[in-house]
């Protein structure tokens, strides 16, 4: 919401916090995630013989993988109507609506990263940070193939808008480098 080191009154607080109580009681949370190989060449990355990607910035973040993690994850479309049903009741709700969302899917993708680096520390590997679409040089258009090989659609209800973005929206497509 901006506030950064300072303290909102109590009023933002507690409505923040009837927010993320009301994204938490309606919202169902779901997750895909699957490994592959990959080589990472000269700003080339290709994941499985099925996903080739151009981007200087995301072969720099998988340098010396020769794994990956391809990730999703969504709140689901409830958070959605819960912005929508408020930006027509109360707009000030619906500003921190967004804002709480946004809180929580990112809160989720961590627990969700915390549980596969935990896995992958039994094989003795770590996890890089995640990378999306839409992150430096890494092109949105990559997402129709990471919802495609994960089989977002049909398993978390995740799909991809005519111009290239999540539904629902409050929903992360990742990469994350294996070392």
């Amino acid at each position: 919401l901006g506030y950064h080191n300072n303290v909102p009154d109590q009023m933002v607080q507690k409505i923040a916090f009837d927010c993320v109580t009301e994204l938490l009681d309606n919202c169902s949370m779901k997750e895909i995630d699957k490994r592959y190989c990959c080589t990472v060449k000269n700003g080339k990355i290709i994941i499985d013989n099925h996903m080739i990607i151009e981007s200087k910035n995301l072969s720099k973040n998988l340098a010396d993988c020769k794994e990956v993690i391809l990730f999703a994850a969504t709140i689901g479309i409830q958070a959605d109507r819960l912005i929508k049903k408020y930006s027509f009741l109360e707009i000030s709700k619906a500003v921190v609506m967004q804002a709480a969302a946004a809180a929580v899917i990112e809160e989720y993708c961590d627990q969700c990263q915390r549980r596969i680096e935990t896995e992958l520390e039994k094989e003795n590997l770590f996890l890089r940070p995640r990378f999306s679409p839409g992150y430096g040089d890494f092109d949105l258009k990559h997402q129709k193939d990471m919802i495609s090989l994960l089989d977002c659609t049909r398993k978390i209800g995740l799909t991809l808008t005519d111009s290239l973005l999540l539904a629902p929206s409050k929903s992360v497509t990742a990469i994350m480098g294996i070392t």
